[in-house]
């Protein structure tokens, strides 16, 4: 037996987090614009220039949606798929804070930790504000390794020097090719700025222009 499955034109990727509360109010966290590399994430950015503002409308309120119709109490964030002609399909839903969403702590007033803690202490739900465009680099365990798969020491100090840096390693002994180090958040108050940062320690690091 086989499954054939329809072939999409995949235009972008992007995923929304809500906090929905026991008593059914829902906030929203900005869109998040994604591009994954070997099914893992490697990029987020949320600023002005990501998405457009139609497309960003659609995808927080069909999320909403989707968490009223769960009777869902905490963060939910919903992936999606947007298609050629602007139609968004659900690739993927996560019952939890998401990776996608670990921008939030440095530039956001409230991150999706903060929205976690609320809902299920049944504290209450104030709309998030982000306050910094952001650009969010996942850190792989393959950065630790150089070409001919021997360990190497990562340049930390030039990466940190960059404006706005934030450095948020897991705290993990071991690294391993594929699995999650850590990430680096950039943010700066424009969407130039904070991808040029970005796009700087990714050369640094060795990572993929994106």
């Amino acid at each position: 037996a086989c499954v054939l499955e329809q072939l999409l034109p995949l235009a972008l990727e992007c995923s929304v987090i809500v906090a929905r509360g026991q008593d059914g109010q829902v906030v929203s966290l900005p869109v998040q614009r994604n591009l994954h590399r070997g099914g893992i994430l490697a990029v987020t950015e949320v600023h002005e220039q990501n998405l457009p503002p139609a497309l960003v409308q659609r995808a927080q309120a069909a999320t909403v949606d989707i968490a009223n119709e769960l009777r869902y109490v905490g963060v939910l964030c919903v992936e999606y798929f947007v298609l050629d002609d602007g139609t968004l399909v659900v690739n993927e839903m996560a019952p939890r804070p998401h990776n996608s969403g670990h921008y939030t702590v440095d530039a956001c007033d409230l991150s999706q930790f903060d929205l976690q803690v609320r809902t299920l202490a049944g504290l209450p739900l104030v709309q998030p504000r982000q306050h910094s465009a952001a650009v969010m680099l996942n850190l792989l365990g393959d950065l630790w390794f150089d070409a001919a798969g021997q360990p190497r020491s990562l340049p930390w100090t030039e990466v940190l020097a960059l404006p706005g840096a934030h450095l948020h390693l897991y705290g993990k002994t071991e690294a391993r090719h594929g699995r999650k180090m850590g990430h680096l958040t950039f943010t700066a108050a424009s969407a130039g700025e904070v991808r040029a940062n970005a796009l700087r320690a990714a050369e640094l690091l060795g990572l993929e222009e994106f």
